[in-house]
C-alpha cells in the first residue's frame, strides 16, 4: 500500500520549486499535485494520456478545447489524451490532484 498525506505533498512541492509533483508513478496510473499561483500562466501541452483534475484548493477557469468553466476547490474536470487544455485566470492560488492513466507519458511516442 502508498499512502499520501495532503499537507505533506503540498510542502513537498513547495520545496521542489516546481509547478508539478509527481508522487505516484505504476504503469496504469500516475498522480501528481499541481500548482499554479494567482494571476500565473499554465504552461502545459497536450498529454498522450487521459487526466482527471481535482482542484483541492483556489479558484480559476480551464478551458479545454472550445470548453470554457469555472474551476475552485471540489472541481472535477477529466481531460481526454491529446486535446488542448490550459488554466487560465486564476484568482487565487491553485492546488490541484491530477490523475493520469496510464501513468504520464506511457504512450508518449519517440
Amino acid at each position: 500500500m502508498r499512502a499520501f498525506e495532503l499537507s505533506q505533498l503540498i510542502t513537498r512541492q513547495a520545496d521542489s520549486d516546481r509547478l508539478y509533483l509527481e508522487f505516484l508513478k505504476v504503469p496504469d496510473l500516475s498522480m501528481g499535485l499541481y500548482v499554479l499561483s494567482a494571476g500565473g500562466m499554465d504552461p502545459q501541452s497536450p498529454h498522450s494520456e487521459d487526466e482527471v483534475y481535482y482542484v483541492v484548493s483556489g479558484r480559476g477557469r480551464i478551458q479545454v478545447a472550445d470548453e470554457d468553466r469555472l474551476v475552485q476547490m471540489g472541481s472535477i474536470v477529466y481531460v481526454p489524451k491529446h486535446v488542448e487544455h490550459r488554466f487560465h485566470s486564476i484568482t487565487e492560488e491553485l492546488k490541484v490532484l491530477v490523475f493520469f492513466a496510464p501513468a504520464e507519458y506511457s504512450n508518449r511516442r519517440g
